[in-house]
């Protein structure tokens, strides 16, 4: 495993973060409205995953609040209570219209960097009662332990002060588990930690997932990375906010791992979901892991998502969701997400659809697969 394969999936998995009432929640609490109402604030809110949860809260009949810099989709959830700052509270006015509100949980989808994160968590702490921080599987040291659970060892930072993620991102665990920590301090008890993997679904601008339905349903010749058995773990974002509204409900407090499906998933099974939401039969060719890192698929222009199923990160996509899902996390079908995905990105305007953000450009994809053949010797 290269060092710029490492930071490519290390900057891949930043850009989820940096970038969400369903079937899950109804089986895990029950239909209808939320028994006791919480006050909720979201710092954040506007990106993906913030108003996924402010959709499942709102029908849940929770109120909710944000605080951001009314910067991102000002737009959004008009009928909701807006506060206007900056997380760094040496920037303008700072944390200063939090002062004095009070709230039963926060919801950190914002936090970067932890003196910004134990300056909310600090001023908030006599006024709330949990405090649920969004981090990543990245606060992990490793990924070479499939199947590994909430115990294993974390990442850490040559530098405590740092406040850059790194040229290649190398500082996003490190610091994501130094938030934790610092949230942690400043509530003892009252912290839930949330470690999503590739958070995907609708509305998700980075299109790293999305990449794999739209370029099968195109038909034709499709490079598949790796093999059909390779692991694959996403959460749909509308299955995330769901379950951190129950997390809220029933004031769970700990580490969790929000990795999903429920029971594991493969590359195989991804196509498979793609050819029954397109109808398509397109012909996967399927190049190895070891061929694909030989031939440069190393660095920012990498397939996206997938990830060797060896070596170094032969965990990646096996990470055990086994305490999530005993505290009620549930999944809607991939087929589910694939389809809804897919409607989504095409409901976007003309402009948009014709310049995605992630995948295999066609022309390095025709180049990988004309050496793959070659390599066979076709």
């Amino acid at each position: 495993m290269t060092t710029s394969r490492r930071q490519f999936l290390q900057y891949s998995l930043a850009a989820t973060a940096l970038a969400a009432c369903s079937p899950g929640l109804r089986a895990a609490s029950g239909e209808g409205r939320a028994t006791s109402k919480k006050k909720i604030l979201v710092l954040g809110g506007t990106g993906f995953l913030g108003p996924a949860f402010v959709t499942a809260a709102q029908a849940r009949g929770h109120t909710l609040t944000l605080f951001n810099r009314g910067k991102t989709r000002p737009e959004l959830f008009p009928d909701v209570e807006k506060l206007h700052g900056d997380r760094d509270p040496n920037k303008d006015e700072g944390l200063k219209a939090l002062e004095g509100r009070s709230f039963d949980a926060v919801l950190d989808t914002s936090g970067y960097f932890p003196r910004m994160v134990r300056a909310s968590a600090e001023l908030l702490a006599p006024h709330i009662g949990q405090y649920l921080f969004i981090s990543s599987v990245s606060a992990y040291a490793k990924n070479d332990t499939p199947h590994a659970d909430e115990s294993a060892a974390t990442a850490t930072l040559a530098d405590p002060n740092v406040e850059t993620m790194g040229k290649n991102f190398e500082n996003y665990g490190g610091l994501k588990r130094a938030c934790e920590e610092a949230a942690e301090k400043a509530l003892p008890g009252r912290v839930t930690v949330v470690r999503p993997g590739y958070i995907v679904g609708p509305e998700d601008r980075s299109d790293r997932f999305t990449y794999f339905p739209l370029r099968y349903e195109q038909g034709g010749e499709m490079l598949a990375p790796g093999s059909p058995s390779d692991p694959l773990q996403i959460i749909d974002v509308r299955d995330l906010a769901e379950w951190l509204v129950l997390l809220v409900e029933r004031n769970t407090t700990g580490i969790f791992n929000a990795v999903g499906p429920e029971k594991p998933w493969s590359m195989g099974e991804m196509f498979a979901a793609c050819k029954e939401v397109t109808g398509k039969d397109t012909k996967l060719i399927w190049v190895p892991g070891e061929f694909l890192l030989k031939n440069g698929e190393d660095g920012e222009g990498a397939l996206p998502i997938w990830a060797p199923a060896f070596g170094a990160y032969a965990g990646m996509h096996l990470r055990s969701n086994t305490q999530a899902v005993k505290a009620g996390l549930r999944f809607r079908s991939p087929v589910d997400t694939v389809r809804d995905t897919l409607a989504w990105f095409k409901s976007q305007p003309e402009e948009r659809r014709g310049k995605p953000r992630a995948g295999l450009p066609p022309e390095r994809e025709a180049e990988l697969l004309s050496l793959w053949a070659q390599a066979q010797g076709k």
